[in-house]
Formats: structure tokens, C-alpha cells, sequence
């Protein structure tokens, strides 16, 4: 028989206010603009501003580095990627990309790291930064890295090749997870070192995340710049919350499209959410919605506890790649023809849902 503490779910007062100001957002601009940000596959600096002044990476920096000095919170971070998610996947990834490496700072350094790096933070507009963990290739599991970190005199030196890294052309500080001598490492790495080089890749989906490859070519860091406590299965699977927090919200939106338009679409003389073949696949859509909702909020919940939760941060994450392909599929199928046109956004769901699962440890929350 278990012997876990019960999971509450029922959300506080604070995240209720919260959550208001997020939706309200998500609706009311990023929405809007996803398209045209999708487009021009570039995010609105307007938009990445204001996702960062509503502060989540404030809230868990000391007060004594300029932050609010708050407990770290799984399941804040997560409300806070459905709800933007629900908006623009692609945009919120961007956004929310420099929270991964202020968690990762907050959980895997020492004293001397947290008051080197987390002050650059300690704004509405911290400074950009991301976590480069996925390498180009098609095998790829985060436990098979071919970034290699060797040790040399007071230093370490880099290379390997990292990509998807979102906003890679405007990062200052990359978190490069590298094989060590002695097991996984993380390096905070700055953009203008000698060896590193970046560039843009142009990616079905995730467009206006902007993301790309970074390549280290004999990139010396010195070892003060190496995580003291780093912890890769911990790393992977709060990033595997965030992504599934973030499919979750996606796939809301792509339920909000269908189901208006099932019941406005006339076909032989009645509406399609008549025929039951459409009302089910709407249904089916609802429910497994619910089912990665409730398994992601399980998990950053044990995580906010302190209980184990890497198998339910995995089962999330399973779930949620999966339901999420099939959601974003039906949600074309609902539309027929005019799913795969730009009129609506679609398309776009799908693109974006279709690339989430190979982010691995872009979204620590």
C-alpha cells in the first residue's frame, strides 16, 4: 500500500489571481498575434516583455540577490505554461526559457554561483538565457550526451553541438550540459566565448521561438562555472513537466476552435457536431485533455512536496506527447480542408505540438 501524502490539487487564492491575469493575456494578445509571429518566424519583443514582467523568474531568487524570496514552485510554473500555452505554444517557450536556467541555478549551484549569476535575473527583464541540452540527432536521449567537457588545469573545455535552444541568437547564457570526466555536467556558458558559435535553423514548427544550434569548439570555461550539485534526472524531468504543461495549454486552444466551429459548420443540411462520429472525436478530445491536465498537475505537485516524482513527471510527459499528436490531429480532422489552410490556426497547433517532445530539458519549472 502507498504511503504518499494525498495530493491537493485545489489551487490558492494567490495562483487563482494569478492564473486571471495569465489567461486574460494569453487571450487577449498573444492569441492575436500568434499568427503573425508565426509568419514572420520572429517573437514579439513586446510580448516576451510582458511575459517577463509578470515575474516568475523573480519569485524564487533570495531577496538578498533583488528577488521576492518566495519557495520554489513547481506548480505555479506549470499554471503559468498551461495557461500562456493555451495562447502561443511557440512564443511562451521563448519567453519562458530563461525560468529553466534560474531553476536549474537555484537547484543545482552553490552559494559563490547563486551571487555570481542569479543578480542578472533579478529584473522584469532578466537577462536571456536558455538550457542546451537536445543534440542533433535522431537517437538522442539525455542520457547519451556526445558534448564532452574535459578538464583542464583551473578550466574545462567544451565541445559538441546542441540545438532547438530557443531565442538562440539573442541569449547571453546558455546552461551547456556536457559529459564530464566524471558523469553529466552543467556549465554556465556566456554567448561571446571564444569557440562558441550560433546559429538559426528553420524548424516546421515552434517558428517564433526562434530556435537554433549551438556548436563548441574548444569553448574553456572555467570550473567555478560548473553547477556544484548538478542533477540530470532531476533536470529532465521537472523540464518534462513544463512541456507537458505547455501541450496541455496548447491542446485547450485547439479544443476552443473545434468545438465552436463543429457546431456552426453546416454539412448536408445540419450541423457536423450533429454526425457522431465529429461529436466523439470532440469528446475523446475533452477527456484526454483532462487526463494530461490532472497527471502534469500531480507531478509538479508531488515535486512542490518534496515527494519522489520522476515516474509521474514521466508518465505526464508520455501522455501528453502522445494525446497531444492526436489531439492536434483531430483538431485538423474537425476542420477538414480549411485545417490545413492559414485561415485558421490549426495547422499552426499542430505544427508547434509536433515538435515539443524533442525539447528535452528546455522548460525546468
Amino acid at each position: 500500500m502507498s504511503t504518499d501524502l494525498p495530493i491537493d490539487l485545489r489551487l490558492s487564492e494567490e495562483q487563482r489571481i494569478s492564473r486571471e491575469g495569465m489567461r486574460r493575456f494569453a487571450s487577449q494578445t498573444l492569441a492575436p498575434g500568434a499568427r503573425a509571429a508565426d509568419e514572420a518566424a520572429t517573437a514579439d519583443p513586446q510580448v516576451l516583455a510582458t511575459i517577463a514582467g509578470f515575474g516568475l523568474t523573480l519569485m524564487s531568487l533570495p531577496e538578498a540577490l533583488g528577488g521576492a524570496g518566495l519557495p520554489r514552485s513547481p506548480m505555479g510554473n506549470v499554471l503559468a505554461c498551461e495557461d500562456l500555452g493555451e495562447g502561443d505554444l511557440s512564443q511562451s517557450l521563448a519567453a519562458l526559457a530563461p525560468l529553466g536556467v534560474v531553476n536549474a541555478l537555484l537547484d543545482f549551484g552553490d552559494q559563490a554561483q547563486h551571487e555570481a549569476w542569479l543578480p542578472r535575473f533579478a529584473s522584469e527583464q532578466p537577462v536571456p538565457a536558455a538550457v542546451a541540452l537536445a543534440e542533433p540527432r535522431a537517437t538522442f536521449e539525455p542520457g547519451d550526451l556526445r558534448t564532452t567537457a574535459r578538464r583542464d588545469g583551473d578550466a574545462y573545455v567544451l565541445d559538441g553541438e546542441k540545438c532547438l535552444i530557443p531565442l538562440v541568437e539573442q541569449c547571453q547564457l546558455f546552461l551547456v550540459v556536457a559529459a564530464a570526466d566524471d558523469g553529466p555536467a552543467a556549465f554556465i556558458v556566456e554567448a561571446d566565448s571564444a569557440g562558441l558559435s550560433r546559429a538559426r535553423q528553420d524548424y516546421m514548427g515552434l517558428r517564433s521561438a526562434e530556435p537554433g544550434t549551438l556548436t563548441l569548439e574548444g569553448v574553456r570555461v572555467p570550473a567555478a562555472q560548473r553547477l556544484a550539485h548538478f542533477d540530470l534526472e532531476r533536470l529532465v524531468s521537472l523540464s518534462r513537466i513544463g512541456l507537458a504543461a505547455l501541450a496541455t495549454g496548447c491542446c485547450q486552444a485547439v479544443l476552443e476552435q473545434c468545438v465552436p466551429y463543429a457546431l456552426e459548420r453546416k454539412a448536408f443540411g445540419e450541423a457536423i457536431a450533429r454526425r457522431q462520429s465529429v461529436a466523439f472525436m470532440i469528446a475523446d478530445m475533452g477527456i484526454e485533455i483532462e487526463g494530461m491536465r490532472l497527471l502534469t498537475w500531480r507531478a509538479a505537485s508531488r515535486a512542490e512536496q518534496g515527494l519522489p516524482f520522476q515516474r509521474e513527471a514521466y508518465l505526464a510527459f508520455l501522455q501528453s506527447m502522445e494525446k497531444a499528436m492526436r489531439i492536434a490531429t483531430d483538431g485538423v480532422q474537425v476542420f477538414g480542408g480549411a485545417g490545413f489552410v492559414r485561415d485558421y490556426p490549426l495547422e499552426m497547433y499542430y505544427r508547434n505540438l509536433r515538435g515539443l517532445s524533442a525539447l528535452h530539458g528546455a522548460l525546468m519549472v
